[in-house]
């Protein structure tokens, strides 16, 4: 049996709003899966599936790596926003001439905003109760 290297295997990590994406690319025929499911079978619009690929596809490398994500929390938009983040990470890892070109399109930027919380006292984040005088 063939022993995997770290150099073989490339990881990355993606966050975004609630979900956390964990990336794992090594050199192959470009097979993508998504919690042991195909590309497709996991994000059902053609624009989820290219969001979450971008970064591959940018840089033409989408027939080069086989790709094997786990991702877990958050909602369609957060998991694609999540694994384009990890791919990105990863594909640095592999080469780091390739940061300036993901740098430019800002698939190296994580994208930080999160639903504001509840406040104790108040109906939402910013609706509060309504006061009466009398």
């Amino acid at each position: 049996m063939e022993q995997k290297t770290a150099e073989q295997i490339q990881l990355g990590i993606g966050r975004r709003k609630t979900s956390t994406a964990i990336v794992k690319l090594k050199e192959g025929k470009g097979n993508i899966s998504i919690n042991k499911k195909s590309l497709d079978q996991f994000f059902p619009l053609q624009y989820q599936q290219e969001a979450a690929i971008q970064s591959l596809i940018l840089l033409d490398l989408r027939n080069k790596f086989d790709v094997e994500i786990k991702v877990l929390g958050g909602g369609f938009t957060g998991q694609a926003d999540a694994i384009k983040l990890g791919i990105a990470r990863a594909l640095v890892k592999y080469d780091q001439s390739l940061t300036a070109q993901l740098r430019e399109h800002g698939l190296l930027t994580r994208n930080s905003r999160m639903k504001e919380r509840k406040k104790y006292g108040q109906k939402g984040a910013r609706a509060k109760f309504q006061w009466t005088k009398r």
